[in-house]
């Protein structure tokens, strides 16, 4: 009886070969087409697959809404120099809580034909339905500042210390540069006074009167810069440099006439002796090398955005002056700039008459 063989198909090594190698490439390619997906890779999302839009993962934005991360402002009061320190202000405590700042519409109107300031501006139908919470700042930065809580905050008061955004000064410096048609203006009338000067130093002098001519000695119990203060001040700059020339600006020019010497010919009232707008004045100040400011935020921030040396009126108020609670002078004047000490013995004496 024969022997049963069984039967077992035999493949040449060659076509085995060829079929592994067909099994192999045709499995790389729908790995490749992703039609099978790799450990740890993440499918497509479901409208990449050609699913529904309405279908798709809704995933969180990489940076929230400005809104989602609050809107903070601050509140518009006051002239040029007390807007100048409300943005500065906002600026830096909502950088410093991690908020975004936005300013006021009529705050845009003050500062926007000056500066190229950034912040956006809030439209008035949002500042009226915003729930804000209104939080009161003094004059000097606190450490409760650094964590003050609330979405949406409108700060409010009268802050222009440089103790609330020094840190940040080149950023308020750029915030606070100036369009070139006002810097044209400016550096043009500067140039037109230097005549036959050949190493001019520009030293810009604010003296502040209009309503403080009475609210100082009645309410504030504190006195204005004098005749001898002034004299004093451009005397500092006349024993220091070769050439200065001075550009007073002020919104009582027809005193400043009556009480600055002018005989040296090396001092200029902005305006042709009369008052110019706040705008024109301050351009000019901060375009000078130097400052001299009497009182108030205008003649600080004049002397903050030009740099250089900086003279101020220092102790001019009475030590029980109901503006002592608000006056700090190390959070007004920046250390390195210059005091030199009012006359408060008119005052004390009675025979102060509104300093004219």
């Amino acid at each position: 009886m024969a022997t049963l063989v069984s039967w077992v198909p035999f493949w040449p090594p060659l076509r085995l070969s060829i079929f592994l190698l067909a099994i192999m490439t045709f499995s790389i390619f729908l790995h490749s087409r992703g039609w099978f997906p790799a450990s740890g890779r993440r499918l497509p999302s479901s409208n990449a697959m050609g699913r529904p839009p309405a279908m798709s993962p809704i995933l969180p934005p990489t940076t929230p809404p400005a809104t989602e991360r609050g809107m903070w402002t601050v509140n518009s009061a006051g002239r040029l120099g007390n807007q100048l320190g409300q943005y500065a202000t906002l600026y830096a405590l909502a950088k410093m809580n991690g908020r975004q700042a936005y300013i006021l519409p009529e705050m845009h109107r003050k500062l926007a034909p000056l500066f190229r300031i950034t912040l956006p501006v809030l439209s008035s139908d949002v500042v009226r339905s915003v729930p804000w919470r209104n939080y009161e700042l003094h004059n000097w930065m606190s450490e409760e500042y650094r964590h003050i809580e609330g979405k949406y905050v409108r700060l409010t008061g009268y802050p222009w210390s440089w103790t609330f955004y020094h840190h940040l000064r080149q950023e308020i410096l750029q915030e606070f540069s100036f369009h070139d048609h006002v810097k044209e203006e400016a550096n043009r009338y500067l140039a037109g006074l230097r005549r036959q000067r050949w190493n001019v130093t520009y030293v810009g002098v604010h003296v502040r009167r209009g309503d403080y001519v009475w609210l100082m000695p009645q309410v504030r119990k504190g006195v204005l810069a004098d005749k001898a203060y002034l004299e004093k001040a451009m005397g500092y700059f006349r024993a220091k440099y070769q050439e200065p020339v001075f550009v007073v600006t002020s919104n009582g020019m027809e005193w400043c006439r009556e009480n600055i010497d002018a005989s040296r010919g090396d001092v200029y009232f902005s305006g042709d002796g009369k008052e110019s707008s706040p705008g024109r004045d301050f351009a000019l100040l901060a375009h000078c090398n130097h400052t001299i400011m009497t009182i108030g935020s205008f003649g600080t921030w004049a002397g903050y955005l030009a740099g250089g040396e900086t003279i101020y009126l220092a102790n001019y108020l009475l030590p029980d002056s109901p503006f002592q609670w608000r006056f700090k002078p190390l959070a007004f004047f920046l250390p390195e700039w210059i005091g030199i000490d009012a006359d408060l013995s008119p005052l004390l004496n009675g025979s102060y008459k509104n300093n004219k």
